[in-house]
Protein backbone atom coordinates (compact mmCIF):
# COMPACT_ATOMS: atom_id res chain seq x y z
CA UNK A 1 0.00 0.00 0.00
CA UNK A 2 1.59 3.10 -0.99
CA UNK A 3 0.94 6.35 0.50
CA UNK A 4 0.05 10.17 -0.77
CA UNK A 5 -0.72 13.39 0.26
CA UNK A 6 -2.62 16.44 -0.18
CA UNK A 7 -0.75 19.57 -1.13
CA UNK A 8 -1.54 22.99 -2.95
CA UNK A 9 -0.24 24.40 -5.50
CA UNK A 10 1.32 27.98 -5.16
CA UNK A 11 -1.32 30.90 -5.41
CA UNK A 12 0.91 33.01 -7.78
CA UNK A 13 -0.26 30.42 -10.08
CA UNK A 14 -3.92 30.01 -9.27
CA UNK A 15 -4.53 33.93 -9.16
CA UNK A 16 -5.22 33.50 -5.37
CA UNK A 17 -7.87 30.32 -5.54
CA UNK A 18 -6.99 26.87 -2.88
CA UNK A 19 -6.23 23.99 -5.69
CA UNK A 20 -4.96 21.01 -4.36
CA UNK A 21 -3.46 18.12 -5.59
CA UNK A 22 -2.46 14.48 -4.44
CA UNK A 23 1.25 13.67 -4.16
CA UNK A 24 2.28 9.92 -3.91
CA UNK A 25 4.95 9.39 -0.96
CA UNK A 26 8.03 7.86 -2.33
CA UNK A 27 9.96 6.03 -0.44
CA UNK A 28 12.83 4.76 -2.16
CA UNK A 29 14.43 4.42 -5.54
CA UNK A 30 14.77 0.66 -7.28
CA UNK A 31 17.92 0.26 -9.35
CA UNK A 32 18.58 -1.98 -12.23
CA UNK A 33 19.48 -4.85 -10.37
CA UNK A 34 17.13 -4.65 -8.12
CA UNK A 35 14.54 -4.21 -11.24
CA UNK A 36 16.43 -7.42 -12.90
CA UNK A 37 15.53 -9.66 -10.00
CA UNK A 38 11.97 -8.46 -9.65
CA UNK A 39 11.40 -8.94 -13.39
CA UNK A 40 13.33 -12.76 -12.93
CA UNK A 41 10.15 -13.25 -9.87
CA UNK A 42 7.45 -12.68 -12.54
CA UNK A 43 9.25 -14.69 -15.21
CA UNK A 44 11.96 -17.33 -13.96
CA UNK A 45 12.30 -18.97 -17.05
CA UNK A 46 14.57 -15.70 -18.65
CA UNK A 47 17.73 -15.37 -16.81
CA UNK A 48 18.78 -12.36 -15.10
CA UNK A 49 21.79 -11.59 -17.95
CA UNK A 50 19.03 -12.31 -20.83
CA UNK A 51 17.23 -9.66 -19.13
CA UNK A 52 20.01 -7.69 -18.70
CA UNK A 53 21.20 -7.80 -22.33
CA UNK A 54 17.29 -7.21 -23.73
CA UNK A 55 17.37 -3.69 -22.22
CA UNK A 56 21.13 -2.88 -22.65
CA UNK A 57 20.36 -3.52 -26.47
CA UNK A 58 17.55 -1.45 -26.01
CA UNK A 59 19.12 1.59 -24.39
CA UNK A 60 21.69 1.44 -27.34
CA UNK A 61 19.21 0.84 -29.93
CA UNK A 62 17.42 4.13 -28.52
CA UNK A 63 20.53 6.01 -28.29
CA UNK A 64 21.64 5.96 -32.17
CA UNK A 65 17.97 5.89 -33.52
CA UNK A 66 16.13 8.50 -31.90
CA UNK A 67 18.51 11.00 -32.59
CA UNK A 68 17.63 10.67 -36.22
CA UNK A 69 14.23 11.50 -35.87
CA UNK A 70 12.49 7.94 -34.53
CA UNK A 71 10.12 7.94 -31.89
CA UNK A 72 9.64 4.65 -30.52
CA UNK A 73 6.40 3.15 -29.08
CA UNK A 74 6.72 -0.12 -26.46
CA UNK A 75 3.35 -1.94 -27.03
CA UNK A 76 1.66 -1.76 -23.21
CA UNK A 77 4.28 0.49 -21.84
CA UNK A 78 4.20 3.60 -24.44
CA UNK A 79 5.96 6.14 -26.56
CA UNK A 80 9.39 7.75 -26.06
CA UNK A 81 10.03 10.91 -27.67
CA UNK A 82 12.59 13.48 -27.74
CA UNK A 83 12.81 16.57 -26.06
CA UNK A 84 15.06 19.45 -27.58
CA UNK A 85 16.28 23.02 -25.98
CA UNK A 86 19.71 25.07 -26.77
CA UNK A 87 22.63 23.99 -25.47
CA UNK A 88 23.83 26.95 -23.06
CA UNK A 89 27.27 25.36 -22.78
CA UNK A 90 28.35 25.98 -26.31
CA UNK A 91 29.49 29.65 -26.96
CA UNK A 92 27.45 30.99 -29.95
CA UNK A 93 29.23 32.97 -32.60
CA UNK A 94 28.40 35.98 -31.42
CA UNK A 95 30.19 34.63 -28.07
CA UNK A 96 33.03 33.02 -29.83
CA UNK A 97 33.31 36.40 -32.33
CA UNK A 98 33.85 38.59 -28.78
CA UNK A 99 36.83 36.10 -27.87
CA UNK A 100 38.09 35.72 -31.29
CA UNK A 101 37.55 32.53 -32.03
CA UNK A 102 35.80 30.95 -35.68
CA UNK A 103 32.24 29.57 -35.24
CA UNK A 104 32.35 25.71 -36.60
CA UNK A 105 28.73 25.65 -37.78
CA UNK A 106 28.23 24.62 -41.03
CA UNK A 107 24.73 25.86 -41.29
CA UNK A 108 24.35 29.48 -41.06
CA UNK A 109 20.81 28.78 -39.48
CA UNK A 110 23.19 26.92 -36.69
CA UNK A 111 25.42 29.80 -35.89
CA UNK A 112 23.74 31.34 -33.38
CA UNK A 113 21.90 28.78 -31.64
CA UNK A 114 23.02 25.18 -30.26
CA UNK A 115 20.24 22.86 -30.63
CA UNK A 116 20.94 19.64 -28.36
CA UNK A 117 18.44 17.11 -26.53
CA UNK A 118 17.62 17.92 -23.22
CA UNK A 119 15.41 15.04 -22.32
CA UNK A 120 13.11 12.12 -23.21
CA UNK A 121 9.12 12.61 -23.26
CA UNK A 122 7.52 9.15 -22.17
CA UNK A 123 3.81 8.77 -22.79
CA UNK A 124 2.61 5.90 -20.72
CA UNK A 125 -0.03 2.97 -22.40
CA UNK A 126 -3.05 3.42 -21.69
CA UNK A 127 -3.61 -0.11 -20.60
CA UNK A 128 -0.45 0.30 -18.33
CA UNK A 129 -2.30 2.75 -16.58
CA UNK A 130 -5.75 0.59 -16.27
CA UNK A 131 -2.82 -2.56 -14.85
CA UNK A 132 -1.20 -0.23 -12.08
CA UNK A 133 -4.77 0.78 -11.04
CA UNK A 134 -6.24 -2.87 -11.03
CA UNK A 135 -3.11 -3.39 -7.97
CA UNK A 136 -2.93 -0.04 -6.82
CA UNK A 137 -4.31 0.79 -2.94
CA UNK A 138 -3.08 4.48 -1.67
CA UNK A 139 -3.54 5.87 1.94
CA UNK A 140 -3.61 9.38 2.94
CA UNK A 141 -0.58 9.55 5.59
CA UNK A 142 -1.19 13.58 6.74
CA UNK A 143 -4.13 15.13 8.05
CA UNK A 144 -3.02 18.58 7.33
CA UNK A 145 -2.40 19.94 3.82
CA UNK A 146 0.79 21.04 2.80
CA UNK A 147 0.70 24.87 1.61
CA UNK A 148 3.63 25.79 -0.05
CA UNK A 149 5.75 28.16 2.30
CA UNK A 150 4.46 31.95 1.24
CA UNK A 151 6.41 34.56 -0.61
CA UNK A 152 7.24 37.40 1.72
CA UNK A 153 7.29 40.26 -1.42
CA UNK A 154 3.93 41.02 -3.03
CA UNK A 155 3.40 41.44 -6.31
CA UNK A 156 4.10 44.97 -6.14
CA UNK A 157 6.94 44.69 -5.03
CA UNK A 158 8.79 42.10 -7.20
CA UNK A 159 7.58 44.22 -10.16
CA UNK A 160 9.93 46.88 -8.28
CA UNK A 161 12.74 44.07 -7.50
CA UNK A 162 12.41 43.68 -11.57
CA UNK A 163 12.84 47.13 -12.36
CA UNK A 164 15.76 47.40 -9.93
CA UNK A 165 17.43 44.70 -11.66
CA UNK A 166 16.72 46.23 -15.50
CA UNK A 167 17.94 49.14 -14.48
CA UNK A 168 21.04 48.29 -13.24
CA UNK A 169 21.88 45.65 -15.14
CA UNK A 170 20.01 46.35 -18.86
CA UNK A 171 18.28 43.58 -18.58
CA UNK A 172 17.17 40.40 -16.13
CA UNK A 173 17.55 36.40 -16.96
CA UNK A 174 14.96 34.06 -15.55
CA UNK A 175 17.98 32.69 -13.13
CA UNK A 176 18.47 36.51 -11.67
CA UNK A 177 14.48 37.02 -10.70
CA UNK A 178 14.00 33.35 -8.88
CA UNK A 179 17.08 34.69 -7.16
CA UNK A 180 15.95 37.85 -6.17
CA UNK A 181 12.88 36.92 -5.32
CA UNK A 182 12.90 33.72 -3.93
CA UNK A 183 10.09 32.34 -6.18
CA UNK A 184 10.07 29.03 -6.80
CA UNK A 185 10.79 28.17 -10.72
CA UNK A 186 7.31 27.30 -12.28
CA UNK A 187 5.65 30.40 -9.45
CA UNK A 188 8.47 32.44 -11.02
CA UNK A 189 7.68 31.87 -14.57
CA UNK A 190 4.17 32.58 -13.98
CA UNK A 191 4.41 35.78 -12.54
CA UNK A 192 6.55 36.85 -15.73
CA UNK A 193 3.96 36.32 -17.74
CA UNK A 194 1.60 37.81 -15.51
CA UNK A 195 4.05 41.12 -15.78
CA UNK A 196 4.79 41.01 -19.45
CA UNK A 197 0.84 40.82 -20.19
CA UNK A 198 0.73 44.15 -18.23
CA UNK A 199 0.55 46.91 -20.39
CA UNK A 200 1.45 49.10 -17.53
CA UNK A 201 4.02 47.08 -15.94
CA UNK A 202 6.54 48.96 -18.25
CA UNK A 203 8.64 45.29 -18.59
CA UNK A 204 9.22 43.17 -22.07
CA UNK A 205 10.54 39.77 -22.72
CA UNK A 206 13.37 39.52 -25.64
CA UNK A 207 14.85 36.34 -26.58
CA UNK A 208 13.38 32.65 -26.45
CA UNK A 209 13.93 29.77 -24.19
CA UNK A 210 16.99 29.81 -22.40
CA UNK A 211 18.38 32.97 -24.43
CA UNK A 212 15.06 34.92 -22.86
CA UNK A 213 15.43 38.08 -21.37
CA UNK A 214 13.40 40.87 -19.88
CA UNK A 215 13.53 44.22 -20.58
CA UNK A 216 12.81 48.05 -20.20
CA UNK A 217 9.17 48.51 -22.46
CA UNK A 218 10.09 50.84 -25.41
Amino acid sequence: MAGYILQALPEELTNGKKVLYPKMQTYNLQDYEALLKKMHSYAGTFSEGMMKGVFDTLIMTMANWMPEGHSIKIDGLGVFSLSLGFDTNTPSEQENAKNGKTSKAKNPKEKYRHVCIKGINFKPDPQLLKAMNEHAEFTRMAKKVRTPQKNPYTQEERLAIAKGIIERKGQMTFTEYVSATGLCRSSASADLKRITADPQSGIAEQGSRSYKVWVKKE
